[in-house]
């Protein structure tokens, strides 16, 4: 534990960005779920825009980002015939 009041500064800072990333990784895997269930245009969009989201913020890679959107809609246009 920290005994500087500083670095008890940062611990609070980070332990609150770990929280809140993580609750944004887990709506992004849920967005991507629920889109590869439904196969929708609107399903697929909003877990586009939130991969992107996340990808700008650096909650997840943004290769990873770009892979996951990528199989997405390639599923939704083969869906689509």
């Amino acid at each position: 534990m920290p005994r500087i009041k500083s670095a008890k500064k940062k611990m609070r800072q980070t332990s609150a960005r770990t929280a809140r990333n993580r609750a944004q990784r887990s709506a992004i895997k849920t967005a991507v779920k629920k889109a590869r269930a439904e196969l929708t245009p609107d399903a697929v969009g909003n877990a586009v825009r939130m991969l992107d989201r996340g990808a700008r913020k650096q909650q997840i890679h943004r290769n990873a980002a770009a892979r996951k959107k990528s199989r997405l809609m390639k599923r939704l246009a083969a869906k689509q015939g």
